[in-house]
C-alpha cells in the first residue's frame, strides 16, 4: 500500500517506479476523491484506489482481492532464449524478431511483450484480462480494447490473413491462443 501524500515523496511516482521494477500488487491510499486523481493512479500501475478513510474490513477485503488476482494471473515466467514458428524466430533476450527471409520486424514493447506471452504458452486460450495485465499489469475492462489492437498489428507484421489467422487464433468470448508449435532453444545451445 502506498499514500499518495507521503511527507516529502510523490506518491504517485513512487507507483510508476515500483511498477517499473516489479509486479507486486500495488493499492493506493489518499484522502483524494477526485475522479482524476483515481484514473492517473491506475493507469500509471496501480492495482486499486483506497480513500480514507476506509473501514478496516473493507481494506483487508481489497487485499485479499488483490492477492487473488495477482496470483492468479500470473502466468510462468517467459523462459529466455529462442523460439520459432513458422519461419519466423523471436529471441525474447534481444527482443527480436526475425523473419525467414533474414529480416527484421521491429516491434513496440507490449508488441513484443504479448508475442513473448503467446509464445510461451502455445495452444493455450489466454484471456483478453490475462493478456492486459500481463503486457501492462493493469486491469482489463469490457470497454479497453487495447490487446485487440496488438493482436492485430502483430498479425500485420507477421502476415497472418485476420480473416484465417495461423498463428494468433481468436477465441471468441475467450480470448487469443497461439496456434503453432513452438520450438524453443535456450540461449548458449544448438536452435533448430
Amino acid at each position: 500500500m502506498i499514500d499518495i501524500n507521503l511527507p516529502g515523496e510523490d506518491g504517485l511516482k513512487l507507483t510508476r517506479e515500483q511498477r517499473e521494477r516489479s509486479d507486486v500488487g500495488i493499492i493506493l491510499v489518499t484522502g483524494r476523491t477526485d475522479t482524476v486523481d483515481r484514473i492517473v493512479g491506475l493507469e500509471i500501475g496501480a492495482d486499486d484506489y483506497v480513500t480514507k478513510p476506509v473501514e478496516h474490513r473493507e481494506l483487508l477485503a481489497r487485499v485479499k482481492g488483490l492477492l487473488r488476482r495477482v496470483g492468479k494471473g500470473r502466468l510462468p515466467p517467459a523462459a529466455s532464449g529462442t523460439r520459432h514458428f513458422y519461419g519466423w524466430t523471436l529471441e525474447v533476450a534481444r527482443r527480436t524478431l526475425q523473419a525467414a527471409d533474414g529480416t527484421f520486424v521491429e516491434l513496440t514493447g507490449a508488441e513484443f511483450k504479448l508475442l513473448s506471452v503467446l509464445t510461451a504458452n502455445p495452444g493455450q486460450v489466454l484471456s483478453r484480462e490475462r493478456l492486459l495485465h500481463e503486457i501492462s499489469r493493469r486491469e482489463w475492462d469490457a470497454s479497453d480494447r487495447t490487446v485487440d489492437v496488438l493482436v492485430r498489428r502483430l498479425r500485420q507484421k507477421l502476415n497472418d490473413n485476420p480473416r484465417t489467422p495461423r498463428i494468433i487464433v481468436t477465441a471468441h468470448g475467450e480470448g487469443y491462443f497461439f496456434a503453432p508449435d513452438v520450438n524453443q532453444a535456450v540461449r548458449g545451445s544448438a536452435s533448430f
